[in-house]
């Protein structure tokens, strides 16, 4: 079972709980690249997950309860205090990105807890408040890419050169525009697959060429066919996305 709702305390961010049903007879729900990073609570380990650049299985056990944070596109390096491509594709504790006395006593206090989302959202904000407010050039990024501008389009609305872009994609995102626009592209269709529209008309309302394109960047991206992609996402309850799930 999973569930999420918006953060009162974080911008852009969604608390999430899942329970991991019994792996012997549900077959493990991949978490797909959505270009977000999350901070996550998992059988006793405070762990960040990084920027995926394809499906990632988790190796939660059987019955595992998860709690997680989803930070916003790019808002996540900020607040860890490290630049995202270092965290690619990683699973990492936050013992190795945070002084230990301040993960230490925030392990303990999750511990320790009724309600470790609560404690977890309060713990990823009272690390953001010292941080700053989220770089709006990068939200701008996110925004045009996600509306389906070329990376070229976009990198002379934010007034940056193609390499400046680049460079700062690496920082935020953890890969280039181009991976990035392909992530939030791919996600626009999943979203309407979910929502029951048929694959062409998905792939053509989310920018691809045809549903064969759509077709090819599922198997890529997310490791499935669009039918089985389609299977999984109906047997789950309230089923996020991307990152949110088990990771």
């Amino acid at each position: 079972m999973y569930r999420e709702w918006t953060s009162r305390l974080l911008e852009g961010a969604v608390v999430w709980t899942k329970t991991v049903p019994d792996r012997a007879a549900t077959a493990p729900y991949p978490v797909l690249p959505d270009g977000c990073m999350d901070l996550l609570w998992a059988d006793g380990r405070l762990l960040v997950a990084g920027p995926d650049t394809h499906a990632h299985t988790g190796d939660g056990l059987g019955g595992s309860r998860f709690t997680g944070v989803r930070f916003a596109p790019g808002t996540a390096p900020a607040v860890l205090g490290v630049p995202a491509h270092e965290l690619r594709d990683r699973r990492v504790d936050l013992a190795d990105l945070w002084p230990a006395a301040g993960a230490r006593e925030s392990v303990e206090r999750l511990a320790a807890a009724a309600d470790p989302a609560a404690v977890l959202e309060a713990v990823a904000a009272r690390r953001a408040a010292g941080s700053g407010p989220p770089d709006p050039l990068l939200r701008a990024v996110v925004e045009g890419l996600d509306a389906g501008r070329t990376v070229a389009a976009t990198a002379e609305a934010v007034g940056l050169g193609a390499r400046q872009l680049h460079r700062r994609s690496l920082d935020a995102f953890g890969y280039g525009p181009k991976t990035l626009a392909r992530i939030l592209r791919l996600q626009r269709a999943l979203a309407l697959v979910r929502a029951g529209t048929p694959y062409a008309q998905a792939a053509l309302d989310a920018g691809c060429t045809d549903q064969a394109h759509l077709a090819r960047e599922t198997r890529e991206l997310a490791g499935l066919t669009l039918g089985a992609y389609a299977a999984l996402a109906y047997s789950e309850t309230e089923q996020p996305s991307g990152s949110s799930t088990v990771a």
